[in-house]
């Protein structure tokens, strides 16, 4: 057992420095094209269609749905939950991609615009409106990205039981911040398409060998022994794991799609990997590799997941379901040889490749909402040649925050992550999509839709925490967070039927103003 253990580790040991060293290698070689801001935030618009899909993708999928949703979701739905990856791909990927990816490429050129914040500023003439959004940003991205580094402790602990946590979330701190800080997006987007790779290798071969597990019997007679499952006390039979519809968690289903789905929408670290392809005709190709990319993994993380009881005999784990894909993954390869190990490897780096790709673009998205958006209108007479540098300061700052914040599991900033993306997406979606559509659009209706969905989502936590039949203020606030879902889906609804709606009874944009906006500058 010792030797075997010892085996794994030397493979783990081997993969993570070859891995460390291509990440660095390109941070290093990505610096000569980050001389100006728009070089270091989107690589002066010219990343191609492969990097641009891979990034999108792999800043979609953290660690979080691995170990995260695909556990959870695939040990109480089933096999029900792989339509929350059909959703992400289709409606988080494809449709987000046709609707979103032109006109926003075209008219952040045209506005020479860097940063979401800046985009709302020139749409809609009001300065004020860029500083909410970089407030909202910062408060509500930095704390989420310490929730990317979730369930990589369970595997490297295991792996090596005589390292602390603490030890491999400084790692993977410490290797993000030097290919970040060194290339700023270009490094990120280059490092996101090595561990698109990775990451769909891992995937594959996760599939492959739990699926070959003898507690799920091959492809052939997984179905047969899904149905078997029996109630072990929660309720949970294999008529629900087996339901193609999600059984009796269809609307819970239904509300998980529609967050991860559109919640991309609006989104600013998604949406400004748009910006930074290099041409239009560049964009159908990355919308079908980013749509075939999100469908791999996806299906393949909610797929495993929904095989977590077989491999596991139907017990839940000690540390919940957050512990099920670790578990089922180590029961699975279970009996060491050298291809097990690689395998396990491999799903080690995908797992770091998950965490490591999300953290640098929530990183980026929130230094730039300083060091772009605030500091500079705040700050008169700001030299712009500070602003790389404090850009750079603030990645690094902002990563070891995240380091921080995982590390301690501050209790208030763990209960802000459970709001991120609908906070977040809530205030935005609406005003950034009919901004890119509608002329009609107001600079009343941008305000309404922004601070609308943020009310949604406020004061519905106020009314359910005040409404809880807890002992605790503590215990009432944790009620409240389990509704997050649903209040970032209804903060969403809310911003896109409020902007039209408010925009039709406030004062209009004059025609010469909007026909700069919707000027296309890359044909002229």
């Amino acid at each position: 057992m010792e030797q075997s253990l010892h085996q794994t580790q030397v493979v783990t040991i081997i993969a993570l420095v070859v891995f460390a060293l291509i990440m660095v290698f390109i941070g290093v070689i990505s610096t000569r094209r980050t001389k100006s801001i728009d070089g270091f935030l989107l690589g002066n618009r010219k990343i191609g269609a492969w990097v641009s899909a891979f990034a999108y993708g792999t800043a979609y999928f953290s660690a979080v749905v691995f170990v995260g949703y695909a556990g959870q979701h695939g040990w109480n739905i089933g096999l029900g939950s792989i339509w929350i990856g059909i959703g992400n791909a289709i409606l988080g990927c494809l449709v987000a991609w046709l609707l979103l990816a032109k006109r926003s490429r075209t008219m952040t050129h045209t506005l020479s615009v860097k940063t979401m914040p800046e985009f709302f500023e020139a749409r809609y003439n009001c300065t004020p409106i860029k500083l909410f959004a970089a407030v909202i940003i910062f408060v509500f991205l930095v704390p989420y990205s310490a929730a990317v580094y979730k369930g990589l402790s369970s595997m490297f602990t295991t792996i090596f039981p005589s390292v602390s946590t603490n030890v491999w979330l400084l790692i993977i701190a410490a290797l993000t911040a030097v290919y970040l800080v060194l290339g700023g997006y270009v490094a990120t987007a280059y490092t996101d398409f090595v561990q698109g790779i990775i990451m769909i290798v891992g995937v594959f071969a996760m599939v492959i060998a739990i699926t070959a597990s003898p507690n799920v019997g091959g492809f052939g007679n997984l179905m047969a022994n899904l149905r078997a499952i029996p109630d072990n006390g929660d309720g949970i039979t294999g008529a629900q794991i087996t339901s193609i519809w999600g059984g009796a968690s269809w609307k819970f289903l239904c509300v998980n799609i529609m967050l991860t789905s559109f919640g991309t929408w609006g989104l600013p670290q998604m949406v400004s990997k748009y910006y930074a392809i290099k041409d239009v005709k560049s964009i159908k190709k990355a919308t079908i590799v980013a749509t075939v990319f999100s469908l791999i993994i996806g299906c393949g993380a909610y797929f495993i997941g929904s095989l977590s009881r077989l491999v596991l005999n139907n017990q839940l784990p000690e540390g919940g379901v957050d512990s099920v894909i670790p578990n089922t993954l180590l029961t699975a390869l279970g009996d060491p040889n050298i291809g097990t190990t690689i395998i396990l490897a491999v799903i080690l780096i995908l797992l770091l490749s998950a965490s490591m790709s999300t953290l640098s673009s929530i990183v980026l998205t929130s230094a730039s909402a300083i060091s772009v958006d605030l500091v500079p209108t705040v700050k008169k007479n700001y030299d712009p040649k500070n602003q790389m540098i404090l850009t750079r300061g603030l990645c690094l700052l902002f990563v070891a925050l995240s380091y921080i914040f995982a590390t301690m599991n501050i209790t208030i900033i763990v209960n802000i992550m459970s709001f991120s993306w609908g906070v977040v997406s809530g205030c935005f979606i609406g005003p950034y999509i009919w901004g890119l559509y509608s002329k009609k659009t107001t600079k009343a209706g941008a305000w309404a839709g922004m601070i609308a969905g943020f009310l949604t989502v406020a004061v519905t936590t106020i009314v359910l925490t005040a409404t809880a039949n807890a002992d605790t203020f503590a215990a009432a606030f944790k009620v409240a967070s389990s509704k997050a879902p649903e209040m970032g889906v209804a903060a969403m609804a809310v911003s896109i039927i409020v902007v039209p709606i408010v925009s039709a009874f406030t004062k209009k944009f004059d025609d010469k103003f909007l026909a700069g906006v919707f000027a296309n500058k890359e044909e002229e």
